[in-house]
């Protein structure tokens, strides 16, 4: 009884030595990154498109919703860089007030996705048995279903708008959060700091938190990242086809869908979205990709 009561005591005093440790850990990964030209790219890509969502008020010149019938599909000029469409709209005003629309439904859908699966695959890893059984086999039913026909499935079941859209984009991202964090647990789960913590009653939530979770994080982290660029497609779509964000929303998608009848007279209408769709994901990747190399395990010296 006493070689358990201190083993809990060296466990309390570990504590404070594992939250240093972490913090020296998160400065390598830094410094990877930043030693990394095409994370770092991304990076800094990423964070110019979150700083135009968070202060798109103050960046774009017009509001999103502001008309001006006598200036109808004008083509790129000082007064409108990026043109006008159909309704007199400012094309640029529009894209900036859309990061707000596209990023954040991104982000959005990947962490309750993410949230939501590792919650059950926690549960799945750490208990096993009938358990682990009945989780995983509702995960292979989920994962039988293609995942942009999941989409659209959810988004005609729930209705379009924002809201409906992160949910119907979040489901996707729940089975490979499961697994991931399954696969880690097994890995982890005959550890010593575990058998420890089980020894002196620790709860089990408490294991999982404070134990389990923070050493089979990383996995998840650098999946959910990437996985941000798949679900701001996948939302381009949903709105493109109709069932996404609704105007007059300047979504990049639903403003692709707004200006397709005008692709040859009016390509600028359409082009401008693209282009942010397309470094939004680029960004993403290439920052996903700097992340999964700097916390690899076999580049750790």
């Amino acid at each position: 009884m006493d070689d358990v009561l201190e083993m809990g005591r060296s466990m309390n005093k570990n504590e404070t030595a594992e939250t240093w440790k972490r913090q020296s850990q998160l400065g390598i990964v830094a410094k990877r990154i930043a030693k990394n030209p095409t994370a770092l790219i991304g990076f800094i890509f990423l964070v110019l498109l979150v700083l135009m969502a968070v202060f798109a008020p103050y960046i774009a010149p017009y509001d999103y919703t502001e008309q001006n019938l006598m200036n109808t599909r004008s083509a790129p000029s000082l007064e409108n860089p990026f043109g006008t469409d159909e309704l007199g709209r400012d094309v640029m005003s529009r894209v900036i007030y859309g990061s707000r629309y596209s990023l954040s439904i991104g982000i959005l859908s990947v962490l309750l996705g993410t949230s939501i699966g590792m919650f059950f695959g926690a549960i799945a890893g750490y208990f096993g048995g009938t358990v682990d059984n009945i989780i995983m086999r509702f995960i292979d039913i989920l994962q039988s279903i293609p995942g942009t026909l999941l989409a659209i499935t959810v988004s005609v079941v729930l209705g379009p708008g924002y809201f409906n859209s992160m949910l119907a984009l979040s489901i996707g991202a729940i089975p490979m959060s499961v697994r991931l964090l399954r696969a880690s647990i097994l890995g982890i789960r005959g550890e010593e700091y575990l058998e420890a913590a089980t020894s002196i009653n620790a709860r089990t939530h408490r294991i999982i938190l404070r134990h389990i979770i923070p050493n089979t994080f990383a996995p998840i982290l650098v999946s959910g990242t990437m996985m941000i660029g798949h679900v701001i497609l996948s939302a381009a779509m949903l709105s493109f086809i109709g069932l996404g964000i609704q105007p007059p929303m300047p979504e990049w998608g639903s403003m692709i869908a707004g200006g397709r009848n005008l692709i040859r007279s009016c390509p600028h209408i359409v082009t401008f979205p693209g282009i942010f769709i397309m470094i939004a994901v680029l960004s993403i990747n290439l920052f996903g990709d700097g992340l999964r190399d700097a916390l690899d395990p076999k580049l750790k010296k």
